[in-house]
């Protein structure tokens, strides 16, 4: 038979048993063999049977899952039968045996057992566990209890050891003994009486929090250990099993709300970061508050900053400890249930979400301190670091001076201009540097240091004397003036700029430099210049001379620069230089403003007179030129050498566009037609500013009843038709032709005109040029006189009231001098008409200035209709 033994399983696994039978007599016989499951005195189970006829049979407990093929029946060689479940289930603990039959034929064909027999059994024990607790979600000082209960069989037989489990760590454990063994806090909660561990039965063992606490929130679970007990008496771990976690919730008593405020949530480098936390609560004076301020960087890692315990201390974060240290960060309580944080001199680290978290504590009738509310609120601060800043506005320094020839004994200020105008907060050291005429090495003039101090370099002592500097309030512009002006302070002129941050310690970090330009100031013998003006419309060439009246010698080359001063330029900027080798050199200003195109130089054939021509002269060609003139000779060794220079009187150029000279025919017009006739209204343009211009023309209408004029058509000086809403209504649209037949004519002509086409007509001409650069612009425009249309239904034309056609002179005139007036202002002003048709048939004509005022009421006539 089979070997007995004794099978720990868990739910899901597999079971393999085998049995082996043997045969009793050497006659011809069949065997039956059948598999049964049995629990204590219960009957047995039919597991599965294969007859003395071979036949395959399940019995009914097991027939569904033989036919899922969880149960199967195998013969292993000759006389072994090999039983096996898959997928166990928990209703499988029990005995197992097999029991097979002998049988034999009689002569009658019957068959008979001869011999039967059992083999000893195979036990398979199983067990599972299961959690619970009353609900999940709780108040503070609310009682919770976990019970864990153990099923399986035969318990008081067999040894089970017990773990509770808060947030995956080991709080409490019960051996066989049921002695419980607690870990930590929960020891110590336990000698106090709040907490309790303990077996209540063979099978159900239990977890108690008699008060809970806001940090009891989180995940519980228990988990079962069967162990066997060996010959000297100890305890070896088998099969273990653990439910599903249960979370809880536990809720504050009190009603805690958080503000908290911030400064401003986007803040360049440098700048002091400010938070408030105002916390609100119903406990009153008798609770205490904890604060923590924690900083959650871009890549979702927390630290803590510093942290207010209830009892005032304040303890920084492991990360903060040393530039607390050095007073970078500063927290306080201005009063109770307010606190705030401060950190100084921030850097781009400091960037991220700030939470305030507030804990509120108040005594229980035994004196402890407990934890009654806990909340926390955040606000994101972006901060900008200077390097990033300096890349992103651009970081540049520029050298200007309004004087960059001076004569003798004159004085001449240079700026340094920095961008962008950083806070006066930003380190910013600035260094003026001296390169004198005919050196090739710069030295340091004086310095505005990071912490504003003066600094005066040792080289040329003789500026300090007629220097002045001065460092605007506003920015970090440092002005140098230097008066009483001599060939010693002739040369070139550099300015470095260099951005710093000033650490917590102390200690200094350059992030960034920037080198001006060269500023070169020519310090030039005194002499007249004269100043001339030149006012000419776009398109037309601007011509400029530069005449050099006398020089040193009869071989002296020539060095020309042209420039051009703006009134919005602190220094005149390089148009074009001929080198005296008579080479071409472009400046800044012919690059940005795309000038080489339309520069033209020449030089005469004596060599003393230099013409620079600008083609195609725009408005933004304006300002005010001059040239500067450098003589060179050539020296006994053959190497050139500048030997003098002068700077030209200034040429005024004023560019304008053409003048306005566009009109549109003035002439006002009645025109009476009746239902479905076909009206033509005229616009005429009796003169334009340009013959190459181009035209665009817009019809409005004033209808009887509508307050405001309306858009009917609009031609653009593409030659695209545009309608407007009015002609989308009912069919008007079909019904409107739009025709030039010839330049400054145009004609607006209605199909079956409607009563409801009845109005004040008039078009507005815009007149568009085309200026050097090849784009074009709206030059002017004017509107023509009314053209009131009335059409009539058949049968009503001589129902035209008598005092309409003796007031027509009058009311003629009228319009005519307030239209005149109109358009002869600025031409800004608007004429608004309204119309109003009663059953009295009573109209008003009104005209308003372009501040609405009521200038005057032209006519007013009454006719009734019988």
């Amino acid at each position: 038979g089979s070997v007995p033994q004794t099978l720990n399983k868990v739910e899901r696994d597999s079971l393999e048993l085998k049995c082996e039978v043997s045969k009793s007599t050497t006659q011809h016989s069949h065997v039956s063999i059948a598999w049964y499951r049995q629990r204590g005195s219960e009957a047995p189970v039919e597991v599965i049977s294969l007859s003395r006829d071979f036949v395959l049979r399940a019995g009914g407990a097991y027939a569904q899952r033989q036919a899922t093929g969880d149960v199967r029946l195998d013969k292993v060689g000759e006389t072994t039968s090999k039983l096996t479940i898959y997928n166990l289930h928990p209703s499988d603990q029990g005995e197992f045996y097999c029991e097979a039959a002998e049988w034999i034929q009689d002569p009658d064909k019957s068959w008979y057992a001869m011999t039967r027999k059992r083999s000893q059994g195979a036990i398979v024990n199983e067990f599972s566990v299961r959690l619970e607790t009353e609900k999940r979600t709780y108040i503070v000082g609310e009682p919770v209890e976990f019970r864990c209960t153990l099923e399986a069989q035969n318990i008081p037989d067999r040894y089970f050891s017990i773990s509770w489990a808060f947030n995956s760590s080991l709080i409490a454990s019960l051996g066989p003994n049921a002695v419980p063994v607690l870990n930590n806090e929960f020891a110590q909660r336990e000698a106090l009486g709040q907490l309790k561990v303990a077996k209540e039965s063979d099978n159900v063992f239990v977890l108690k929090i008699y008060r809970l606490r806001l940090e009891d929130s989180g995940k519980y679970n228990c988990r079962v250990t069967e162990r066997e007990k060996t010959v000297t008496g100890d305890f070896i771990d088998k099969e273990s099993k653990r439910p599903k976690n249960i979370p809880i919730t536990v809720l504050p008593l009190s009603n805690i709300s958080l503000e908290i405020i911030n400064n401003a949530s986007n803040v360049l480098e440098g700048e002091s970061l400010r938070f408030g936390c105002n916390v609100r609560s119903g406990f009153g004076p008798q609770s205490r508050f904890s604060v923590a301020w924690q900083l959650v960087d871009k890549l979702n890692r927390r630290s803590e900053i510093v942290r207010l315990d209830r009892e005032g201390t304040l303890q920084p974060g492991p990360s903060y400890a040393e530039r607390s240290s050095y007073g970078g960060i500063q927290v306080e309580q201005v009063r109770p249930g307010s606190f705030t944080l401060e950190i100084f001199n921030s850097v781009k680290a400091d960037e991220g979400h700030y939470e305030c978290r507030v804990a509120e504590w108040t005594r229980t009738l035994d004196g402890e301190w407990q934890m009654v509310g806990e909340r926390h609120t955040g606000t994101p601060v972006s901060i900008t670091a200077l390097g990033e800043y300096s890349r992103q506005a651009g970081f540049a320094v520029t050298a200007i001076s309004r004087t960059p020839g001076v004569t003798y004994n004159e004085s001449f200020d240079l700026q340094c201009i920095i961008k962008p105008h950083y806070p006066s907060w930003v380190p910013v050291s600035v260094t003026w540097r001296f390169q004198p005429a005919g050196s090739t090495e710069f030295h340091d003039l004086v310095t505005f240091t990071r912490d504003g101090g003066v600094q005066w370099g040792d080289r040329y002592a003789g500026f300090r004397t007629r220097t002045a500097i001065e460092k605007a309030e506003s920015s970090n512009n440092v002005r140098l003036s230097i008066s009483r002006a001599s060939d010693t302070e002739a040369g070139k002129y550099q300015c470095v700029a260099e951005l710093w941050r000033k650490n917590y310690n102390s200690s200094w970090t350059r992030l960034a430099d920037r080198t001006s330009n060269l500023l070169e100031i020519r310090v030039l013998r005194p002499g007249d210049k004269s100043k001339r003006s030149i006012t000419l419309v776009e398109n037309r060439p601007i011509p400029l001379n530069c005449s050099v009246k006398s020089q040193t010698s009869p071989d002296s080359h020539f060095a020309v620069l042209w420039y051009v001063h703006k009134p919005s330029d602190a220094d005149g900027k390089l148009i074009l230089k001929t080198t005296h080798s008579s080479a071409f050199e472009y400046g800044t200003y012919a690059e940005e403003e795309g000038l080489r195109g339309r520069l033209q130089f020449e030089r005469s054939a004596s060599g003393g007179l230099f013409s620079l021509t600008v083609q195609r002269a725009e408005v933004r060609d304006s300002g005010s030129y001059y040239c500067h003139v450098e003589e060179w000779l050539l020296s006994p060794n053959h190497a050139w050498y500048k030997l003098a220079e002068e700077v030209s009187g200034r040429t005024e150029v004023t560019v304008k566009q053409p003048d306005n000279r566009l009109q549109v025919n003035q002439t006002y017009k009645n025109i009476t037609v009746l239902e479905n006739q076909w009206v033509t209204l005229e616009c005429l343009v009796s003169s334009r500013t340009s013959p190459s211009s181009q035209l665009s023309v817009e019809w409005y209408v004033w209808r009887p009843g509508h307050p405001e004029k309306e858009a009917v058509v609009r031609l653009s000086r593409q030659s695209t038709l545009h309608y407007g809403d009015l002609a989308a209504l009912g069919d008007l649209r079909s019904r409107l032709h739009l025709e030039s037949p010839s330049p400054g004519l145009y004609h607006l002509s209605i199909q079956n005109a409607t009563v409801r086409d009845s109005g004040a007509y008039d078009c507005r001409v815009e007149e568009w040029l085309l200026d050097p650069s090849d784009r074009w612009y709206k030059r002017a425009e004017d509107l023509s006189g009314l053209i009131t249309l009335t059409v009539k239904q058949p049968g009503e034309e001589d129902l035209v009231p008598t005092t309409l056609s003796s007031a027509l002179p009058f009311w003629t005139e009228c319009m005519s001098h307030h239209l005149s007036a109109i358009n002869s202002g600025s031409g800004q002003n608007t004429a608004r008409r309204a119309w109003n048709f009663g059953t009295t048939a009573s109209a008003y004509l009104f005209f308003y200035s372009t501040f609405g005022r009521f200038s005057r009421i032209c006519f007013q006539f009454y006719s009734r209709f019988d």
